[in-house]
């Protein structure tokens, strides 16, 4: 999702862009069909072939955004293009690339010292954030919603779109045991493995509505109260539209940002979806609700951090530094 961001930024400044994606990914993620795309190996040979096959010149610029690949595989990627950004969260390996992107919280860009070639630019902290232009464009209506927020009615609950251990539909049987709230919208990928359960407990109350694949989640987050979330590129969303968020880690290279983020009063945490019972679960979200005061000034943290530009910013230094 944080790739499509940044694929329309630079469509909308002129630039011709294609995907190489695996043979899931449009599966999870439905928005790939109106795009430019082929299916390849995650091998950089792979890669390089393809990209050759749409401009037989190569690329102007290729962007690299896989966990598995680092410096050896990104050299070899290299003979794609005449440039390489790399997208990284990690700090954690050496990286061959001319820009280095990382739009997490807290990340120091003096971690990569060592880890990058001469002269590699950084992007580094979520004034890039790679979102939507919508939620720039709700951002000043999400904020005056905000400054009016009482006990929440409209929860949404949106844990990703592979909804890792079926942990959405956890929340939701946790979420239906509370009384006070008039709706949960609840957003799924459509290969989740909760969607039965969800549409079960949408069944027998009518609080609940699912939703698999959501166009306009810019909107949903404006009109929800509050959030029940994964970490990931969502976070930078939410925080962009001020909402309150009880953030679920899901995977451990979420750890450390949901943590800072919650040491920092910017996200209420759960705990890891692993870790946490049914019943810890319910506490915590009960919790959350609960308190008001507290929503407000998680929501005033979370708008301090993202003003939802970070495409725009990171499509113009990639297209400066070619011309």
């Amino acid at each position: 999702m944080r790739c499509l961001s940044l694929a329309r930024a630079l469509a909308d400044r002129g630039a011709d862009c294609l995907f190489l994606v695996n043979g899931d990914a449009a599966s999870v993620v439905p928005a790939l069909a109106a795009i430019a795309c082929r299916v390849v190996e995650a091998a950089p040979e792979a890669a390089v072939r393809a990209v050759h096959a749409a401009w037989p010149d190569g690329a102007d610029a290729a962007i690299c955004d896989l966990y598995r690949w680092t410096a050896p595989e990104e050299r070899a990627f290299a003979a794609a293009a005449r440039r390489l950004l790399v997208i990284d969260d990690l700090v954690a390996a050496p990286h061959h690339c001319d820009w280095l992107l990382n739009q997490n919280f807290g990340t120091d860009p003096a971690g990569y010292d060592g880890l990058l070639p001469p002269g590699c630019r950084r992007l580094v902290g979520l004034g890039y954030a790679l979102l939507r232009p919508d939620f720039a464009t709700l951002r000043p209506a999400a904020l005056a919603r905000r400054a009016e927020m009482g006990r929440p009615q409209t929860i949404l609950v949106s844990l990703g779109l592979t909804d890792v251990g079926g942990i959405t539909g956890r929340v939701c049987a946790a979420l239906a045991t509370i009384p006070d709230f008039a709706r949960a919208e609840v957003v799924l990928g459509p290969v989740a493995p909760s969607i039965d359960r969800v549409r079960a407990i949408a069944a027998v109350d009518p609080r609940f509505r699912c939703h698999v694949g959501l166009e306009n989640m810019a909107r949903a987050m404006l009109e929800a109260d509050v959030a029940i979330g994964a970490m990931g590129s969502s976070s930078w969303e939410r925080c962009c539209l001020a909402l309150p968020t009880l953030a679920v880690t899901l995977a451990d290279n979420q750890r450390p940002t949901a943590q800072a983020l919650a040491e920092s009063g910017i996200v209420a945490l759960a705990g890891d979806a692993a870790a946490l019972d049914d019943a810890a679960l319910q506490a915590a979200i009960a919790a959350f609700l609960d308190d008001t005061e507290r929503l407000h000034r998680l929501s005033r943290a979370s708008a301090a951090l993202c003003d939802g530009l970070g495409a725009g910013r990171v499509a113009t230094a990639l297209l400066e530094g070619l011309a």
